[in-house]
């Protein structure tokens, strides 16, 4: 397999035809609709030999392949890095590192869960169901995720209960103060947790307490030791969601004392993305300079078999007016590439940033940028969990259409299972 980024002129059966591949198997594993396409737009093409083309070099092929040279070479035997058109390569298999996964759904109806749950558990440890969230007196909303626990636990993924600090108004800091601050509140959330976990199966919990001051950082972490300290006897995971931060001078993301934290849970799940989103500029989502900068900052308090990098299965788009930004909102991949294929607008690349991007304007006039994640971008991080040698990856969230995503998954990474 090797991504193929689309040039001018190029069509899906041009493509199928230069690399001796079918249409069929290429829209498959792209999750093609439409036949258009568009400059820029990135294909994984399903072969393991590669037909060398005019302007090739092995950098090229192995930047596409996501092979190193050296390997491409002994592989194939090779004398020197001269190629000759029409020369076929062997793509050898990668290496595969064992890792854990984790990413959250959201419930939907029992056809939907059904085939979310079948289209990736064989790529996941856990499932993070989301979401529950807290109340003033410490008690939990409800949910109807019988179905998803279920049907999670056949397909031999560990089922985690989301609980977050949602309200009508989104995360509040100060719920979170009113309960942490009372160690009254603080036992009965407790609780209300364990009893959630044992009276419906869960394999454990994922601790989503979002915009949490730093008037609570110690108090947050006191309890996620408290919360840990009831679960762990009973064989029950404690792990919580943190936002991406590379230092702690942040003010806004002090609140979160990553050594703290990851000493008192199972595991993190570093939410890597918004670096960009809805109510900023316009910029790359999960840039891979900060992604690898939050990593980097991460282990230096956590040990590296506690940290899921989280990524991406999305973008954003703005909508600007005279140079700032109207309106903004969220985009799957799959829609942002529908989108430039619309409209016919090539799609660039930020080989700093490592995210693709295009700008269009619409049938008024307005012009919209897009910024998301493709293949591309999601093999990059695939290979930071690799280089630090991290408990695994996992996404926001499954809902959100990323064909390419999981096939990336399975040829860097083996999946192990704790049920």
């Amino acid at each position: 397999m090797f991504i193929y980024v689309v040039k001018m002129g190029d069509s899906l059966y041009s493509i199928a035809t230069k690399y001796k591949v079918t249409l069929e198997s290429i829209r498959i594993m792209n999750g093609l609709t439409s036949d258009r396409l568009v400059p820029g737009q990135d294909l994984l093409i399903p072969t393991n030999v590669y037909t060398v083309q005019p302007g090739d070099s092995l950098y090229s092929i192995s930047q596409m392949s996501l092979i190193s040279l050296e390997t491409i070479r002994l592989i194939n035997g090779l004398q020197s890095d001269l190629l000759m058109v029409g020369m076929q390569l062997y793509l050898p298999p990668r290496p595969k590192y064992e890792s854990e996964g984790f990413s959250y759904i959201t419930p939907s109806t029992p056809e939907r869960n059904l085939m979310t749950v079948q289209n990736f558990a064989p790529i996941n440890t856990y499932f993070g169901i989301f979401e529950y969230h807290f109340l003033e007196d410490g008690s939990l909303s409800t949910l109807d995720d019988e179905q998803l626990i279920r049907i999670m636990r056949e397909h031999k993924v560990a089922p985690l209960v989301v609980i977050t600090n949602l309200t009508t108004t989104g995360f509040s800091p100060e719920l979170t103060r009113r309960v942490l601050n009372s160690p009254e509140l603080r036992e009965r959330l407790i609780n209300n947790i364990y009893n959630l976990v044992k009276s419906k199966n869960y394999a454990g919990v994922n601790i989503d307490f979002e915009r949490v001051r730093e008037s609570e950082r110690d108090l947050y972490s006191g309890f996620l030791h408290s919360l840990r300290e009831r679960l762990k006897p009973e064989g029950y995971f404690t792990t919580v969601a943190v936002p991406a931060k590379t230092n702690d001078e942040v003010s806004w993301l002090k609140g979160y004392d990553y050594g703290g934290i990851g000493a008192a849970v199972d595991f993190i799940f570093i939410m890597a993305y918004d670096f960009h989103e809805a109510s900023s500029l316009p910029g790359p989502v999960a840039p891979i300079t900060e992604v690898e900068k939050t990593i980097r900052y991460a282990l230096n308090l956590i040990r590296s078999d506690k940290i899921i990098l989280g990524v991406p299965r999305y973008g954003y788009e703005w909508t600007m007016s005279n140079g700032t930004v109207e309106s903004a909102r969220a985009v799957s991949v799959a829609s942002a590439t529908a989108t430039a294929m619309k409209y016919q607008v090539p799609i660039q690349y930020s080989t700093e940033y490592q995210q693709p991007f295009y700008s269009y304007r619409d049938e008024s006039g307005k012009r919209h940028i897009v910024w998301f994640e493709d293949s591309r971008a999601r093999a990059q991080k695939l290979e930071l969990v690799v280089k630090y040698r991290l408990r695994g990856i996992g996404a926001w969230q499954l809902g959100l259409q990323f064909a390419q995503s999981a096939i990336l998954v399975r040829e860097f990474l083996i999946t192990k299972k704790v049920l």
